[in-house]
């Protein structure tokens, strides 16, 4: 009985949070941890198949805690191997979830918000406002199912999904930490990405729990571009964003920045923009993705020629940054890098909202 408390979802719970849960219910934390490692490790949700688990403290689970993940609302399959995952939450609020497959890797695209508040120009899902942000649970979640769909455990992680992660931090830190864990997916730090427009005081809480790897949508080599495609720059400029990504990777001459650079026909991609983007990312370790800019329905923008996409390319490498120009994946299902979109609608004024992003600089 739990008279009538909201039982715990045990998905979202990390390894310390679950052995403390069961600490509660008068058990030993070894019980939290095989459940940990029968929910994520083993894919098990039913209590009862958890056959190292006390029978006793099987039936006090299911009175004080459950197991629930979204659901997969719709499968979209690509022309060139690309999965999407329309996936339903408790609330009937949707995400979007991505399989990109590429020999024996297997990246899996994961969301951290119901849309997002950003209003980055060149993206469709900017421009479907913002609802909420997801929980733990529902972001782990998203590894859980793709774990199950494709019957093995993703090789990578990016957080470049629906939404801002850093703008919900709270809820993708402790989700990446069970992407780590021995006891779950067992993904190394350097294989799970987390993807930022700069917010850079979140930034600078991750450095100090998380040394995943870092990209940063860029778009731009100077504050007035950039102050248009990506707003939030207007709060966090170049000068701000560009050393707290620095400090970010500490130095350490394994790691770099990965810069997502969308090419957009005739506003970020002359010669003249490729070399200001030299200047920026002078003295930082970077490496630079180019990414096609994938269309979507009323946007003003257009795509780069290929040929001016790889003189721009040519130009980064003969200045020593690592650039590649991103093949585009899963355009056909709307898949494709800007173009996810959730059902993002309040639902008491029955409208799209943007709601803004506040972030605490806590030092």
């Amino acid at each position: 009985m739990n008279n009538g408390a909201p039982k715990t979802n045990l998905v979202g719970l990390t390894k310390p949070s679950i052995e403390t849960f069961f600490e509660g219910l008068g058990a030993k934390p070894f019980h939290g941890r095989n459940v940990l490692k029968w929910i994520h490790k083993h894919g098990v949700t039913d209590f009862d198949a958890m056959t190292d688990v006390p029978k006793a403290l099987r039936e006090r689970l299911r009175g004080c805690a459950e197991i629930v993940l979204p659901r997969i609302a719709l499968t979209q399959p690509a022309g060139d191997g690309t999965t999407k995952w329309v996936l339903e939450l408790r609330d009937g609020q949707h995400v979007e979830t991505v399989h990109i497959p590429d020999g024996e890797r297997s990246t899996i695209c994961v969301s951290s918000q119901v849309g997002c508040a950003l209003d980055c120009s060149f993206c469709s899902t900017a421009q479907q406002g913002f609802n909420r942000n997801l929980g733990v649970d529902e972001i782990i979640g998203q590894v859980w199912l793709a774990t199950r769909e494709l019957g093995q455990t993703p090789t990578n992680v990016v957080m470049m999904g629906m939404g801002e992660p850093l703008a919900n931090f709270d809820n993708v830190v402790p989700a990446m930490e069970l992407m780590q864990e021995d006891l779950a997916y067992m993904i190394s730090k350097s294989r799970v990405t987390i993807s930022t427009s700069g917010v850079v005081p979140a930034l600078q809480r991750l450095r100090e729990v998380s040394d995943v790897s870092l990209a940063v949508s860029l778009h731009a080599p100077d504050n007035a571009l950039r102050d248009q495609l990506v707003p939030i720059n207007r709060k966090y400029p170049l000068e701000v964003l560009i050393p707290a990504c620095k400090a970010f990777i500490k130095d350490d001459k394994r790691r770099k920045v990965t810069w997502e650079y969308v090419m957009l026909d005739g506003v970020n991609d002359s010669i003249a923009h490729a070399k200001a983007l030299i200047r920026l990312l002078e003295g930082v370790p970077s490496k630079v993705n180019l990414i096609p800019f994938n269309p979507f329905p009323n946007t003003r923008y257009r795509r780069s020629p290929p040929e001016r996409v790889e003189a721009f390319r040519q130009r980064l490498k003969r200045a020593g940054i690592i650039s590649i120009t991103r093949k585009t994946r899963g355009d056909d299902i709307d898949a494709a890098c800007g173009q996810l979109v959730g059902k993002v609608r309040d639902r008491s004024r029955r409208q799209l909202r943007r709601i803004p992003v506040v972030m605490e600089n806590r030092q």
